[in-house]
């Protein structure tokens, strides 16, 4: 199997050659030489950065991607880690649905204004106390409903 130069892993794999020198000065792909002035890679390098991608679009930063991998390269996932990461995306999607409920709301309340709105001027109120913000998303989920 031959080596892939730097933009051949680019085109299979979406991540552009600037990314690839980042990620490769982070650790997390490595080169395995070089023909003339670009980079070489092992073909495994695409299923690396298939890991690499998912774990940030399931908001992963590089460096907990980057403990993902054992020192010889292989994955080693950590399921708390990946149990902890499922605990934080459901608490944002609370709150997302809680934004897009109050949006909806705002977008077709009959008031003549929003300051007019009793429940816009609940949320409002939520929204700006800083000690309230975890109980605010529950509470804001109750106004809507009603």
């Amino acid at each position: 199997m031959m080596d892939l130069d730097i933009n051949e892993v680019a085109k299979r794999s979406g991540v552009s050659a600037s990314a690839l020198r980042f990620y490769e000065e982070k650790g997390l792909v490595a080169s395995v030489g070089r023909r003339g002035l670009r980079r070489l890679f092992d073909r495994s390098v695409l299923e690396r950065l298939s890991l690499i991608s998912l774990g940030r679009s399931a908001g992963f930063s590089l460096d907990e991607i980057a403990k993902v991998f054992a020192a010889d390269g292989r994955p080693r996932i950590d399921r708390q880690m990946l149990a902890d990461k499922a605990n934080e995306l459901d608490a944002t999607i609370r709150k997302m649905s809680s934004l897009r409920d109050g949006l909806r709301h705002a977008a077709a309340c009959p008031a003549p204004s929003h300051m007019e709105c009793p429940t816009f001027r609940r949320l409002l109120g939520l929204a700006a106390s800083p000690r309230k913000k975890k109980r605010s998303l529950k509470q804001m989920g109750r106004l809507l409903a009603k």
